[in-house]
C-alpha cells in the first residue's frame, strides 16, 4: 500500500472512531494526526509493524480498539533505532537518556502534568524508572505520545481507556505471585485510576475496556494462531529484518549476520510459552475460542521450532565452511544471489544432486517442515527466498534427528567451544563432499560467466 493510500485509510479510521466516540475534532487536526502516524510507521526498517499492521489489529467494530491500535506501535526503539523526531515533542519532557537506556525523569524533573501521571499509573511505572525494551518501553512511550496527541480534544476517561488498551499489548507476560493475569491487574489499576482522577466510569465500563484490550492484544499476536503454519512463518520472517538491519542488504549480509538473526528467533521461539501469548479476561474470549487459539499456537510453534532449528543447522554448516577462507563472507557468495527478474544467476542448489534413498518425514510436523523448506513459505521477501534448497537437501540426506543433533553442536561452534573443522568432522563426510563440490562448481560457473560462457545448467534449461 502506498504512503498516500495509507494516509487515506488512517484518516478514514480516525474520522470514524472519533465520530463514534462523540469527539469534536477538525479535519485539519485529523489530517495532521494521520500524517504523524503513517510517517512514523513507514520508516526504512519497518517490515511488520507498519500501517497495514495497525489497520488490521484495530478491527472495524469498536472505536476504542481502532483508536488504540492506531497509536499502539508508534514507538519501536529497537526497530527505528530511536524515537521518531515527530514524536519527540510529545515524549522528551518526560524521558531522558542515560547511556544507552531511556529513563522516566525523576519526580522533581517531571512537568506538573496529569497526563504523564495517568500513563504511569495505568502501566504501573514510577518516576526515575529505567525503561526496558522487553518490559513495556515501546508500549509506554507509544501510549504517552498517543495521550498527548489526544489531550486537546479528548476527555480524560477516553484517554485512560486508550492507554489501558495499549498497555495490554505488552506481550508474553506471566501471572503474578497472586495468580493474577495482566488483564486482572489492568482491571484493578483502572479502578484506582478512575477514582483518583474522578473520571466517572462505571465498573461495567472498566470491565468492558479490559475486554477491548484483550480483543486488540490478541489480534496483535494473532499470527500465532493462524491455521496456516506457512502464514505464521511469513509473519516471523517479516520480523527478522526489523531488528537485524543488515538483512536489508540482500547481496552483502554475511553468513554470520544471517545466523545471528536465525539464532535469536530460534532461541525466542524455543523459550516462549504458548500459554503466555494470548490474553483472557472473564468471558473474553469464550473458553472454546481461547483453547483453540492456544492449541493452534502450540502447533505452529512446534513447526516453527523444527523449521528454524533445521535452518540454523544449515547456516552453521555454511559458517563452518566459510571459516576456511574468511570470517565475514557474504551469504550470497556461498548460496548465490537472490533471483532477479530478467537476470539468470547460478546458485548452489543448481549443483547439488538429489540424495539417494532420501529420508522421509515420520510425522505431520516433519512433513510440514519439509514442505516449507522445499516448496517455501507463502511470501517472498526482498532479503530472502521463500524456500530453502540447501536445508531441503540436508533434511533428505541425513534426516531430522541428525539435523537436530548437529544444530545443538552448532551452538558450541557459535560460542567458540569447537572450531569449524571440529563441526564439519561431525557431519556426514559424503554430505560435506557434495556441498563443497557444489560450491566449487558454483565458483567455476562465475569464472565462466566472466568469460561470457553460459553455465551448463543454464544451457539445458534455455
Amino acid at each position: 500500500m502506498s504512503r498516500e493510500r495509507d494516509h487515506e485509510e488512517c484518516l478514514h479510521k480516525l474520522q470514524w472512531a472519533t465520530h463514534q466516540l462523540g469527539l469534536d475534532v477538525g479535519e485539519k487536526k485529523l489530517n495532521s494526526i494521520a500524517d504523524t502516524i503513517v510517517q512514523t510507521m513507514s520508516g526504512p526498517w519497518r517490515y511488520f509493524h507498519t500501517p497495514e499492521h495497525i489497520f488490521e489489529v484495530g478491527g472495524d467494530e469498536a472505536p476504542l480498539e481502532m483508536l488504540s491500535a492506531l497509536f499502539h506501535d508508534l514507538v519501536y526503539v529497537q526497530v527505528d533505532r530511536s524515537v521518531n523526531f515527530n514524536l519527540s515533542y510529545y515524549i522528551a519532557p518526560y524521558i531522558r537518556e542515560e547511556g544507552d537506556n531511556l529513563v522516566i525523569r525523576d519526580r522533581r524533573a517531571l512537568p506538573d502534568d496529569p497526563m504523564i501521571d495517568l500513563v504511569m499509573d495505568i502501566f504501573g511505572f514510577d518516576p526515575g524508572q529505567p525503561l526496558s525494551p522487553y518490559g513495556g518501553m515501546n508500549e509506554f512511550l507509544s501510549a504517552l505520545a498517543g495521550a498527548k496527541i489526544l489531550e486537546p480534544f479528548c476527555p480524560l476517561s477516553i484517554i485512560a481507556q486508550v492507554v489501558a488498551i495499549i498497555e495490554a499489548t505488552i506481550p508474553f507476560r506471566s501471572k503474578n505471585e497472586k495468580g493474577q493475569s495482566n488483564s486482572d491487574i489492568l482491571f484493578e489499576r483502572l479502578l484506582k485510576v478512575n477514582e483518583k482522577y474522578e473520571m466517572g466510569l462505571e465498573a461495567s465500563e472498566i470491565e468492558e475496556t479490559v475486554k477491548h484490550s484483550v480483543r486488540l492484544s490478541n489480534r496483535d499476536v494473532g499470527s500465532f494462531a493462524n491455521p496456516s503454519p506457512a502464514r505464521f512463518l511469513d509473519n516471523t520472517w517479516s520480523l527478522l529484518p526489523e531488528t537485524n538491519h543488515n538483512l536489508k542488504f540482500s547481496t552483502s549480509y554475511t553468513v554470520h549476520q544471517y545466523r545471528i538473526a536465525l539464532q535469536k528467533m530460534e532461541g525466542f521461539m524455543t523459550m516462549l510459552d504458548p500459554e503466555k501469548i494470548f490474553h483472557r479476561f472473564k468471558d473474553e474470549p469464550a473458553p472454546g475460542v481461547y483453547e483453540q487459539m492456544v492449541s493452534q499456537a502450540c502447533s505452529n510453534m512446534e513447526v516453527g521450532r523444527l523449521y528454524l532449528g533445521s535452518k540454523l543447522f544449515t547456516i552453521a554448516f555454511l559458517e563452518a565452511l566459510s571459516m576456511r577462507f574468511g570470517r565475514d563472507i557474504p551469504l550470497s557468495m556461498l548460496m548465490g544471489e537472490m533471483p532477479t527478474e530478467g537476470f539468470a544467476v547460478s546458485v548452489l542448489a543448481d549443483f547439488l544432486p538429489d540424495p539417494k534413498n532420501p529420508h522421509k518425514p515420520r510425522n505431520i510436523v516433519e512433513k510440514e517442515v519439509l514442505t516449507l523448506v522445499e516448496v517455501g513459505r507463502l511470501q517472498e521477501f526482498e532479503y530472502d527466498i521463500k524456500n530453502s534448497p540447501l536445508t531441503t537437501y540436508m533434511l533428505k540426506a541425513i534426516g531430522f534427528d541428525e539435523i537436530l543433533r548437529l544444530r545443538d553442536l552448532g551452538k558450541d561452534l557459535f560460542t567458540g567451544e569447537i572450531t569449524g573443522e571440529d563441526f564439519l568432522a561431525e557431519c556426514d563426510p559424503k554430505v560435506v563432499d557434495m556441498v563443497t563440490t557444489g560450491l566449487g562448481k558454483l565458483f567455476d560457473s562465475r569464472k565462466q560467466a566472466v568469460h561470457g560462457i553460459a553455465p551448463a545448467h543454464q544451457k539445458k534449461t534455455a
